[in-house]
């Protein structure tokens, strides 16, 4: 039964694997650099390093997480955006699927100018929570989704390495509240709906110095 299980994970993984690559084929990172410098660039930087806090880095975010978040900003079909963001609505609103992905091409090309942990008081708190989790409050070890280095995982689980301290903040207080509601299966509002402010400032210091 083991072998069973762990053979139908290999062969899911094989098939994400080569979905991913067929995605990455179609996309044309020098036309992302385009609408990057044209669209996106203002707030994320031309190379996806931004400037300020407000917004995130996508310099060597996973290129299928941000494909996705792009996606999901995007009202289709008649039905509200996934990510309620008027910002962002404005933004894509004009990108074409093939421009969102050769834009997140880009950008998961781009090397990425990492942030540090800035406050050593929260180091320890955050150290624990990313490895171990909270067992006796339900909350799992952030390295089981995000990677013992921050790395992410393809395509759902971000890179949170290096990224700023108050963005990844600000996102779990979003699911907190539900007010980001774009996880699958509601797992990120099931998690931070468990932690508090302190906990949650300290998880994103953690990852903010993280390599």
């Amino acid at each position: 039964m083991i072998r069973t299980a762990a053979m139908a994970i290999l062969f899911a993984t094989s098939v994400l694997s080569h979905a991913s690559e067929q995605a990455s084929a179609k996309a044309d990172p020098a036309k992302g650099k385009i609408v990057a410098e044209s669209i996106c660039v203002a707030c994320h930087g031309a190379d996806g390093n931004s400037m300020t806090s407000a917004n995130p880095h996508l310099a060597g975010q996973i290129e299928p997480y941000i494909y996705k978040q792009l996606s999901n900003f995007k009202a289709a079909d008649g039905k509200p955006a996934a990510r309620d963001n008027a910002i962002m609505a404005g933004m894509v609103a004009a990108l074409s699927d093939e421009d969102m992905r050769n834009v997140a091409a880009w950008f998961a090309s781009q090397k990425l100018k990492p942030e540090t942990a800035k406050d050593e008081t929260k180091i320890a708190l955050g150290k624990k929570l990313w490895r171990q989790g909270d067992f006796k409050k339900g909350v799992p070890a952030c390295a089981g989704c995000h990677g013992p280095a921050g790395a992410g995982l393809p395509a759902q689980y971000p890179r949170l390495a290096g990224q700023f301290a108050e963005y990844t903040e600000a996102q779990l207080k979003a699911f907190r509240i539900g007010a980001r509601a774009n996880d699958p299966e509601q797992m990120m509002r099931m998690i931070a709906a468990k932690l508090s402010d302190v906990e949650i400032q300290a998880v994103a210091e953690y990852a903010a110095g993280l390599r």
